[in-house]
């Protein structure tokens, strides 16, 4: 599965009007493989998933997948709190020729361990892909621990792999001690992205890269051609980027910026809303420091 590897954006979804907006999302993706990404994560956190409609979440997938055209792999959020809901949009992305599913620890409701591992099972008995399991308990209030991860592991051989949010490297590397080397361990946070791959992890799923996809692909590669001393040298050049994305809500930063950097309209969706003032200038100084407007 070495195909999950490198650097992977969290696309953002452009608004206009209220509604998705189809051409600055276009160029938003071949922008992004232009720059040399290694893969793009439709309708994640960062995609404003949890605003949109199913219709609207299925059509940025298509959009997603056609406007790659097979050039970098594309993994699709399709997870929900609801089984049937994440069999559904599962289900659409695989017919619509996704590479794999990120499929998010249902949310609110706090399944027991068991319930993960049925939950998964369920979706790749009805849309076999290739799984990779989403763990920010930050945002949906349980933590996938290790253990419950290698028994979703062994019991559902779709799920090839995690995007580990917990910010936790002892987690991480209990999850490559336990899951193995081949198991696919991607970052969820951008600060981290080196120290995981120095432990075994195979890239990251990256909010920053929305505005740098060079930055952090190039990290990516350095890390991997064995230019240890690039990769460093990258991780701390992106440093001021990567807290500036978190001044507030994710994605709120990265969109005022990609805003600023003029590659989109500034809107978002309720009840997100736009940058405090303060905040605001806080981040205009770190791109204009970093020389992206």
């Amino acid at each position: 599965m070495d195909f999950f590897k490198g650097a992977f954006t969290a696309l953002v979804t452009p608004f206009k009007n209220g509604e998705v907006d189809e051409d600055r999302y276009r160029e938003h993706i071949e922008w992004q493989v232009e720059k040399g990404i290694h893969g793009l994560v439709p309708c994640g956190t960062t995609g404003e998933s949890a605003t949109m409609s199913h219709e609207e979440h299925k059509k940025v997938i298509k959009i997603c997948v056609e406007q790659v055209k097979g050039r970098v792999p594309v993994i699709a959020g399709t997870g929900s709190n609801n089984t049937k809901e994440a069999i559904e949009l599962t289900s659409f992305a695989k017919s619509v020729g996704v590479d794999g599913a990120l499929i998010i620890t249902p949310y609110y409701n706090k399944p027991t361990p068991a319930g993960l591992v049925k939950h998964y099972k369920e979706i790749s008995k009805v849309a076999p892909l290739p799984i990779v399991v989403y763990n920010v308990p930050g945002r949906t209030g349980t933590n996938l621990l290790p253990q419950t991860l290698y028994e979703i592991k062994n019991n559902v051989p779709e799920v090839v792999g995690v995007k580990e949010a917990s910010g936790n490297i002892r987690q991480a590397s209990d999850v490559l001690e336990l899951c193995g080397e081949d198991f696919i361990v991607l970052s969820g946070d951008d600060f981290i992205t080196f120290p995981m791959l120095s432990i075994g992890g195979k890239g990251v799923i990256s909010v920053v890269s929305n505005i740098v996809p060079d930055k952090m692909a190039g990290l990516c590669n350095a890390y991997f051609e064995g230019n240890l001393a690039e990769a460093k040298k990258l991780h701390y050049e992106l440093a001021p980027l990567c807290r500036a994305m978190f001044f507030e809500t994710n994605p709120i930063p990265v969109k005022t910026a990609l805003n600023m950097m003029g590659r989109i309209d500034m809107e978002l969706r309720l009840p997100l809303c736009e940058m405090q003032l303060e905040n605001k200038k806080k981040l205009e100084n770190v791109l204009k420091d970093a020389g992206l407007i």
